[in-house]
């Protein structure tokens, strides 16, 4: 996951978003640091679960100044809803609170938005973004055959990246075709 990161690192520049999914353990952050260390981010790039986000700064490939703005949205949009508001609403409304929703809806000419768990606002934050989905192989060797079968970290996993919008063109995106182990 880290190289894989690290390798997507390489197509970045100022203004990307990056929207992570994938279940807990999935290897979010780990991809997360290989695009950190593709940035020539020398700080550690850990969970901002608990800060929500966290700056980083590093060099883009062509050695000009980079912006990392590492979001976790896995605690937002807990259970507190004014009346008649929906999901969306009420994520919009934490993202304003802790000053993100601007960053998110236009970074800057040098800020690239990695955020894990932001799927639930892709659409609605970022029209332009590179989806990148991480599944984790499901555990076949269950003594309950007729429960629902769990992810695990044995196997494979299997990374979709989805280019949305015309920042990220066939042609950007096609330079990211050689499979990796």
């Amino acid at each position: 996951m880290r190289e894989l990161g690290r390798r997507v690192a390489l197509l970045l520049h100022g203004g990307d978003v990056l929207l992570l999914s994938g279940p807990l353990g999935a290897g979010k952050t780990t991809f997360a640091q290989g695009i950190g260390a593709g940035l020539g981010i020398t700080e550690p790039i850990v969970s901002p679960t608990f800060t929500i986000a966290r700056e980083l700064d590093g060099r883009f490939a062509d050695g000009s100044h980079a912006h990392l703005v590492h979001v976790d949205a896995y605690r937002l949009g807990g259970d507190a809803y004014a009346p008649g508001q929906d999901v969306e609403e009420r994520l919009l409304d934490e993202l304003e609170s802790l000053g993100l929703d601007e960053e998110l809806e236009d970074p800057g000419a040098n800020t690239v938005i990695l955020m894990e768990w932001g799927e639930q606002m892709a659409s609605t934050l970022a029209p332009e973004r590179l989806e990148v989905h991480i599944d984790r192989p499901l555990d076949d060797r269950q003594d309950d055959k007729t429960a629902e079968r769990q992810p695990t970290s044995d196997g494979t996993r299997v990374v979709t990246l989805v280019p949305v919008g015309p920042a990220w063109d066939g042609a950007r995106i096609s330079r990211f075709t050689t499979p990796t182990a």
